[in-house]
């Protein structure tokens, strides 16, 4: 069946609009929350269970308009005056949700305000796919209408359900190639150049414009159309109208605040604020650093290098404008310092705004500034350094965590010389030690003694760990440090002859150390069991509010064997409802199912055209495997793309190319995969929707597997695997579930359906309702709740369990002899 370029177009537009906009709004809402990965998964349920919703509710609305280009002109129009609405609400938010500077919200106000500032977009973005499917309908219909295959100019009743099954098949192939490229524009250009409300306003005026060549049949007057609308935004953007607004509504969110500059980043959005004296850069509503702050400069890096007794060179990972590196060059046997900043951004924002910091930086030959990241540094540098610091803040989602590992450590220690160490610190308190903050340090901890063979810590309001690469090599009390501090003529106001003694009296480091001692059930932090970032939100946002405090505790504290059991039996639930749910439309050889031989003939050119049978076909159970299976298969989708980038940014690091990359890899193996499955015959789809399940199941174990060989690889394969490895195997994820999609489709669309219209279970964005569903449940349990307490191998053998359900119900029901045969 064919279809014009336009409806095409405008199709892949669908998805380019969707997925730019998502990212869009991920981003502006991780500003309001901190956002860690947990948030994101609040952010991302909601999104999906919106548009879920829309796709669903919309299947009436759809299915009864008879002029469907200008239903889905409407939506379009619809999604133009409310996409930067959103981002404005999202922005409002934060005045109505944080009530005390620098509260980190708790998951009730992450998920209300999610849910209610993305409802309406995604409402409409869920209907827009529904409006396309049955655009695409029509366009096949009137086509099959003018070049008929069976020598009537009506349509048979078997043509008009193909129709509606390759309608969804065919309007989710076009979205996902649209989602592939808008998230590798969005990636790549869009957020490195353009503020968030002037890429709603490029997405707006395309949108517009798709609305005009769908809604006007004419021409020329959709091409004057077009044109007017070009020359309008033209206008508007040459008048600065979209910066103006944007300038506006930023000085609004910072409110109380004197905002010196902003800028988008491919990492985050970073803005300059000034208080009074001083300056504040801020990553994503996160604090980097404060100029001037020499507490925390001396604090980052004195410790640590009167911890050797003669340090000659340092990495310094992170948090080096703040002063800290002009300290450290006050060492006099200092001879080299490697400086790694993961954003050139922020380099950029220190040039023009911290000049005197940044001139000091680059004034001293000493000092040597790579910007990458942190733990890819590490693998491909041939240097050993005598004290490495990690200056940065704590593991507050995966990304941060890389850095608070066992693997981290590890590889840590083999670039350190004989007589290295590692120095960081962790916020903390003077005199108390919570029960969550125990739990946290202790973590940590526990993952430090795994890699290096000495450990201590040093007490206060911020506790700083030094783990040394051989025993006998640290500092034996506050006498050594203060010796050494003598000897290299320092002249210090925090890391003093006063505050050494204070922080490192006996019987307080004794009580740190109990504190710190590690309890049999002290999970260890890993790349890919990142418990330490889950740790943190619980401590942060207990402080807030004692029930996410009980909430935290008990989600930390549930035994996997009973949530995998409490899992199997919900699933066996569903197995056997589904296989009693319904039965068949009716007695075998009854008027109802009776085949005439019209309908034998009409069966016949069915099997031939690839559409499952109607009369005398399989029963609604059919149709409920088809639906269960795509469920599932959103759910085990989600989990391998949050699998694939957390494992990416866990092994080499985040280089934000390589992940959009990798995002753009997925979304296009979803539409190859979807294209493959629209080529096959429908015979055996049963089998077909059996087989993608049992693959479903078995990928995200095949997927650790390949994770763990590569993380041991060496830094040659590594850097090849990054750019090679990981998108292919985003594609080859992503194929699978596109790939079933179209073989549900038809299973679900034809099973017991013969004659139209549909009833409400098989209008128009069901199937698509019931893969954002899973979707929905995927991404709020993968990374609210099963990455960062069970990791990754727990989480896959769930999600493969998950997956061989409805693989079990379509075996069974594909061993099912075939009446018609």
């Amino acid at each position: 069946m064919r279809t014009g370029f336009g409806v095409r177009a405008a199709l892949i537009l669908i998805g380019f609009t969707a997925a730019i906009a998502q990212i869009v709004l991920l981003r502006e809402l991780m500003v309001v929350f901190y956002g860690n990965e947990s948030s994101i998964g609040l952010m991302l349920g909601s999104w999906l269970f919106w548009t879920a919703a829309g796709s669903s509710l919309a299947g009436r609305l759809a299915a009864g308009a008879r002029q469907p280009r200008r239903l889905m002109a409407g939506i379009q129009v619809l999604i133009t005056a409310i996409l930067p609405a959103t981002v404005l609400a999202v922005r409002a938010a934060k005045g109505l949700l944080q009530t005390v500077p620098g509260e980190v919200l708790g998951p009730g106000p992450m998920l209300l305000t999610s849910f209610s500032t993305l409802g309406p977009l995604c409402i409409l973005c869920g209907a827009l796919f529904t409006a396309g499917s049955k655009v695409y309908a029509t366009a096949c219909a009137t086509t099959a209408r003018k070049h008929p295959r069976d020598g009537h100019r009506s349509l048979t009743v078997e043509r008009q359900v193909a129709a509606r099954s390759e309608a969804t098949g065919s309007v989710y192939l076009w979205e996902a190639v649209g989602s592939s490229a808008g998230g590798a524009v969005a990636g790549l250009i869009l957020i490195r150049y353009l503020s968030s409300l002037e890429v709603a306003w490029l997405l707006a005026v395309l949108n517009l414009m798709a609305a005009s060549g769908l809604a006007i049949a004419a021409r020329p007057a959709r091409y004057a159309a077009i044109g007017g609308l070009l020359g309008i935004a033209a206008v508007l953007a040459f008048f600065g109208w979209p910066k103006n607004l944007e300038a506006i509504s930023q000085k609004h969110f910072w409110g109380g605040l004197h905002l010196v500059a902003t800028r988008n980043s491919v990492y985050g959005s970073l803005a300059v604020v000034g208080t009074e004296g001083s300056r504040s850069v801020y990553e994503n509503g996160v604090v980097l650093f404060n100029v001037p702050d020499p507490e925390a400069a001396e604090e980052a890096v004195h410790y640590a290098l009167l911890e050797h007794p003669s340090p000659r060179s340092l990495l310094l990972i992170g948090g080096g404008l703040n002063g800290s590196i002009a300290q450290a060059l006050r060492h006099p046997t200092l001879e080299r310092v490697d400086y790694v900043e993961l954003d050139p951004a922020i380099l950029d924002l220190a040039q023009e705004y911290f000049p005197n910091e940044w001139l000091a930086l680059r004034a001293d030959g000493r000092v040597h500034v790579h910007v990458t990241d942190g733990r890819l540094f590490l693998k491909t540098t041939q240097s050993t350094f005598d004290v490495v610091i990690v200056n940065l803040p704590e593991p507050q989602n995966a990304q941060l965590n890389r850095f608070y590992t066992v693997e981290f450590f590890r590889e840590v220690s083999r670039k350190l010389t004989p007589t290295g160490l590692l120095s960081f610190q962790l916020r903390s308190s003077e005199d108390y030690i919570s029960a969550e903050q125990g739990q946290f340090l202790r973590s940590i901890d526990k993952s430090l003694r795994a890699a290096f063979p000495e450990v201590t810590a040093i007490p206060g309001e911020t506790v700083h760990f030094f783990a040394a690469r051989q025993a006998g090599t640290l500092a034996s009390g506050a006498g050594e440090l203060l010796a050494r501090l003598h000897a290299r003529n320092l002249q210090t106001s925090y890391v003093s002859d006063y505050f050494i003694p204070f922080r490192m009296t006996p019987d307080r480091m004794r009580d740190l150390d109990t504190e710190l001692r590690p309890l049999e059930s002290t999970p260890v932090n890993r790349d890919f069991a990142p418990v330490a970032y889950y740790f943190d939100a619980a401590l942060w946002a207990g402080e807030f509010n004692q029930g996410y405090r009980r909430l935290f505790r008990a989600m930390a504290g549930v035994n996997f064997g009973t949530m995998l059991a409490a899992f199997a039996i919900v699933l066996a639930v569903l197995v056997v409802g589904g296989r009693w749910w319904g039965g068949p439309p009716g007695p075998r050889g009854s008027p109802r199912t009776r085949p005439s031989a019209e309908g034998s003939s009409r069966q016949g050119r069915l099997r031939d055209e690839g559409v499952p049978r109607g009369p005398g076909g399989p029963p609604h159970t059919a149709r409920f495997v088809a639906g269960f299976s795509t469920a599932a298969m959103g759910f085990t989708m989600i989990g391998l793309e949050m699998l694939l980038l957390l494992a990416f940014q866990a092994v080499y690091g985040y280089v934000y190319q390589q992940l959009a990359v990798v995002i753009a890899a997925f979304m296009a193996g979803m539409a190859l995969g979807s294209w493959l499955g629209m080529r096959r015959a429908a015979r055996g789809g049963m089998r077909v929707l059996a087989v993608t399940q049992m693959l479903a199941a078995a990928a995200p174990l095949l997927l650790l597997g390949l994770f763990e060989a590569i993380g041991r690889a060496d830094s040659t394969l590594g850097l090849a695997a990054s750019q090679i490895a990981f998108p292919a195997l985003a594609l080859i994820s992503g194929m699978l579930g596109g790939y079933q999609f179209p073989v549900a489709s038809r299973i679900f669309f034809g099973a017991g359906q013969a004659e139209p219209p549909a009833p409400p279970l098989q209008r128009p964005g069901t199937l698509y309702a019931l893969d954002l569903a899973g979707s929905c449940l995927g991404a709020v349990l993968f990374s609210v709740w099963l990455v960062p307490v069970f990791g990754f191998f727990k989480t896959a053998l769930l999600s493969a369990m998950v997956s061989l359900a409805p693989a079990a119900m379509a075996m069974l029901e594909g061993s099912k002899p075939d009446p018609a045969e």
